[in-house]
């Protein structure tokens, strides 16, 4: 079998580098679709935490408790 020449050699390192090129773009959009989920979780949790917040908020001064 002969060895391949200069274009073959460059069709294969081609056809590799689309591979490449092609994995790590599904790479890439899986991890945006995993930050987009994440981030909005966190901003649900945010609105949480903010409407927890609200209700415990004191309203007025709280006298002391009776032991003071």
């Amino acid at each position: 079998m002969d060895e391949p020449n200069r274009t073959d050699r460059l069709e294969m390192r081609l056809t590799e580098q689309e591979a490449t090129i092609e994995d790590l773009n599904r790479t890439v959009t899986e991890q945006w679709r995993v930050i987009d989920r994440l981030v909005r979780q966190v901003e649900g949790l945010r609105d949480q935490v903010e409407e927890a917040a609200a209700r415990a908020a004191p309203r007025g001064v709280e006298p002391p408790p009776p032991h003071y």
